[in-house]
């Protein structure tokens, strides 16, 4: 249960901060790229540690975080640079 929450979670920031990091190139705003970058390591280095491990319900995590984490980060970028 735990792996799945870790799973769930840094899926959920790497597609967050890929979706931010897209919105932020497409507009020019070149500083909250470089920043973001950081947040697509980092959540990037936890799934290369634990998905490998994966069991179903790991798996099930990590499918749902995407489509999630695309839309709250779409809001939360016209949120954001408003």
């Amino acid at each position: 249960m735990i792996t799945a929450l870790l799973i769930f979670t840094s899926t959920f920031v790497l597609v967050f901060a890929l979706g931010f990091q897209s919105l932020n190139v497409n507009n020019g705003h070149y500083k909250a790229a470089f920043f973001t970058s950081f947040a697509i390591g980092l959540a990037n280095l936890v799934l290369f540690k634990t998905v490998p491990q994966a069991d179903w319900l790991d798996i099930s995590a990590y499918l749902i975080a995407g489509p999630f984490a695309i839309v709250a980060s779409m809001k939360a970028h016209d949120w954001w640079h408003k």
